[in-house]
């Protein structure tokens, strides 16, 4: 397998294009890869090349802000550990820009900065050191969900509307909102589908090994990923986080979406 030549540091480099085309025609969808070890940048670029994907480059934060201003990609695949600015605040800087779909880069046994990356809405992380071939997969599982709520190019058409009441919270999958009481729900990719999926099955108890493959499509991973956007979509949703009413625990099983009595009042 032949790779592209490592970038210089702090530069912004355009990987291989892909001649293969989307099964719709349109162009590849363009991910960028952001990570000062030239190595590891230089076969993600390979991989996600390989599987169609347009690749651009960046060694450090302020490159990576600079390219996204550039032209927002569909995808990034982001490394905690930075030079100029670490991953959290490239993150926030992209933000302001759009919406983009973010897969966290952490190293293995750091639970911290993987719960933090999920905190600050990163779609996905991969623990270092990980499979390419993994990485390419959860790629195609994020844009899949991104497309399919309208957050990126290639969305499609849109789908009959369709909206989920449960007492004051109401969840619009068409428009990929939610809301409470009328006011929007600043949620994130994750947590929304979290949401959707629970208000769609309301008294239903769910392991976290269920929500997992249920909602996100995994077969694997950290389970405590499930357990940070409970508590995130509590904190948003509850009118006590610490007592919740509305996504209870089942002991000994997993959650519960429940609709209190008040919830109608």
């Amino acid at each position: 397998m032949s790779t592209p030549e490592p970038a210089a540091a702090g530069a912004v480099t355009q990987g291989g294009e892909s001649n293969t085309g989307r099964p719709d025609g349109e162009p590849p969808l363009d991910v960028l890869v952001v990570d000062d070890d030239a190595t590891v940048a230089e076969v993600v670029a390979a991989y996600l090349t390989r599987a169609g994907y347009s690749v651009r480059r960046a060694a450090d934060g302020p490159s990576a802000v600079a390219a996204a201003a550039e032209r927002l990609p569909d995808l990034m695949v982001l490394d905690l550990m930075l030079p100029g600015f670490d991953g959290y605040e490239v993150h926030q800087r992209i933000r302001a820009l759009g919406e983009v779909p973010v897969i966290m880069l952490t190293a293995r046994g750091e639970e911290g900065d993987r719960i933090l990356g999920l905190q600050v809405g990163a779609d996905d992380y991969v623990t270092k050191p990980f499979s390419p071939r993994e990485l390419v997969l959860r790629a195609g599982s994020v844009l899949r969900r991104a497309r399919g709520h309208g957050r990126g190019r290639g969305s499609g058409s849109p789908q009959p509307a369709e909206l989920l009441t449960l007492g004051r919270l109401e969840v619009d999958l068409t428009a990929h909102q939610a809301r409470l009481a009328g006011e929007p729900l600043a949620l994130t990719g994750r947590e929304f589908d979290l949401l959707a999926f629970l208000m769609a099955n309301p008294g239903q108890a769910f392991s976290r090994a269920e929500l997992m493959r249920q909602v996100w499509g995994w077969s694997f991973g950290d389970q405590s990923t499930v357990t940070v956007h409970v508590r995130r979509l509590r904190e948003k949703i509850e009118p006590d986080p610490a007592s919740p009413s509305l996504i209870v625990t089942v002991w000994g099983v997993g959650y519960r979406l429940q609709a209190p009595e008040d919830l109608d009042a």
